[in-house]
């Protein structure tokens, strides 16, 4: 999980990335009515009775496979018990509450178990936190995963309002993201007395996902004022390597909109895979909040560092473009390593565009998809960041993800909500900060404001053969103006075709901080 190399290589052992999620189970098809339906919570695969006990299915898989990443939400509804039971065996691997086996030490310490958030925000009593577990559990032949909960009961209407049908009451939300390998993948069960015996290990890899160490071979750096329209450009002819470290320190007057006007290009042995504007790139947006995941840090004193690895055979070349109106001082270095490259190594990519000033509803005053990235080739998924600005005081992220994997027409890949796919909930403000998700800055959600938030992929990462459409559902509660700028970051081997290109005229866009930032940028 913490070697970053591994996602540079197209797995040998081929499995797909499959989500079981308490989506509206209204959603059927893009042309179906339902499509964007909301209450994405409490609905089940089904309702079992095991030994008396009223059982809510949220997961039924045929191995072999692993559950990677969980995610757990709840309202009114947290004190039931979770059991996991692997390969048809009627006794349960395990058992227990959400907040001891999902975010609490039952399986693991933080990071690889961890709520991000502790409590609810202030009118939102009866509400639990956010439960994100990132701890690996196989199963060679089959893996069903229920809730019981005595609470839970049906509901028809909520407040006179007819509620879907499948729906129970109280909430209970849910992601479990797991891998589904080829039938002849030989995996080992998970069972305690083996998870015990690793507990080692489990701690050394949840340190090992906290540690901001990282150490390069040679290092290439620079430190140059760049007038506008022009470029600072590093070359590296090093065969067989990667970059590991790419750290940039940008000081200028408006750094906030220096962060989205200077661009990041990257182009691999002359194929040019990275088009993102610095600030999004290493993850602090263009508010500049410090935050530390796996892939990338910033600090208070601005220094900006990623640890994408980013392997290629013969040369790489690194452009800083200042797109802005202001001259910008770039200081920093770019960390190389060895990298014997093989045939299964891929490019790493990161595509970047934004929805300027985009009206929050369509002209049917309805919901709508965002389209992140559309890719045709082969390659890894590994992550994405929303940067926006909210023009009102109320929440703007009930969207769904929709993410469809070589050509598939129902996606396999649909969630319940943006904030669940980014590992929080209830559109909280808070700022927060773990390997795999971040959230750097809130103070859009429900208010006038900027939100940031990252996921970055480590075992969860989407593998595709063909192709992959990640979606977003534009779902706010209002109809307004607003920016929302989306950034992707994949692994890629040639061939291939992206439908995100270049766009000067946005990163040359005025971005806004507060909503008089945004009523005067028109």
């Amino acid at each position: 999980m913490p070697n970053r190399e591994n996602l540079t290589i197209f797995a040998d052992k081929e499995f797909v990335h499959k989500q079981f999620s308490s989506y509206n189970r209204a959603s059927v098809s893009p042309l179906d009515s339902g499509w964007f339906a909301n209450q994405d919570m409490s609905h089940f695969l089904r309702v079992e009775d095991n030994h008396g006990r009223r059982e809510f299915v949220m997961l039924d898989a045929d191995g072999p496979g692993v559950i990677v990443r969980w995610w757990m939400t709840f309202y009114k509804a947290q004190n039931g018990i979770i059991r996991v039971y692997i390969d048809d065996d009627p006794v349960p691997a395990l058992q227990g509450r959400p907040d001891s086996l999902l975010s609490g030490s039952m399986l693991a310490g933080y990071p690889l178990s961890a709520s991000v958030q502790e409590g609810a925000p202030p009118g939102e009593e009866g509400r639990d936190y956010d439960h994100n577990l990132y701890f690996p559990v196989p199963f060679s032949k089959h893996c069903k995963v229920t809730y019981e909960c005595d609470s839970l009961r049906r509901l028809y209407n909520y407040e006179g309002i007819a509620v879907p049908k499948g729906y129970w009451w109280p909430d209970v939300f849910y992601n479990i993201g797991c891998r589904l390998y080829n039938k002849n993948t030989c995996l080992e069960s998970f069972t305690k007395e083996i998870s015990d015996k690793q507990k080692a290990l489990t701690e050394q890899t949840g340190k090992a996902l906290l540690s901001g160490e990282v150490s390069s071979t040679a290092e290439y750096s620079f430190d140059k004022q760049i007038q506008p329209n022009d470029s600072l450009v590093v070359q590296i002819k090093e065969n067989q390597s990667a970059v590991n470290n790419l750290s940039v320190i940008l000081d200028t007057v408006s750094k906030n909109q220096a962060f989205r006007s200077v661009v990041l290009k990257i182009a691999f042995d002359d194929l040019e895979t990275v088009w993102v504007p610095v600030g999004e790139f290493f993850g602090c947006g263009y508010t500049f909040s410090p935050h530390t995941t796996w892939m990338n840090r910033s600090d208070e004193k601005g220094k900006l560092e990623s640890f994408w690895i980013m392997p290629f055979q013969k040369k790489c070349m690194i452009t800083l473009v200042n797109y802005g109106n202001e001259i910008v001082q770039l200081s920093g270095f770019a960390g190389i390593i060895n990298y014997p490259w093989k045939p299964e190594s891929m490019y790493f990519g990161a595509s970047w565009h934004e929805y300027y000033r985009i009206n929050s509803r369509d002209a049917n005053n309805s919901p709508f998809d965002l389209n992140l990235i559309d890719i045709q080739g082969k390659g890894v998924y590994v992550g994405d960041q929303i940067a926006l600005f909210n023009n009102t005081w109320q929440w703007w992220g009930e969207g769904d993800e929709k993410i469809f994997v070589d050509g598939e027409s129902f996606p396999s890949i649909f969630g319940s909500g943006t904030e669940d796919y980014y590992g929080y909930s209830f559109g909280r403000q808070d700022a927060f900060s773990h390997p795999f998700i971040s959230q750097p800055i809130g103070t859009g959600n429900m208010s006038y404001g900027t939100v940031l938030n990252i996921r970055q992929r480590s075992l969860d990462a989407i593998p595709f053969h063909s192709s992959i459409s990640v979606n977003l559902e534009l779902w706010h509660w209002a109809q307004v103006l607003m920016n929302y700028a989306l950034t992707s970051y994949y692994y890629i081997m040639p061939p291939f075709t992206i439908n995100i290109k270049p766009d000067i005229e946005s990163v040359q866009h005025p971005v806004s901080i507060t909503k008089e930032d945004f009523n005067m940028n028109r």
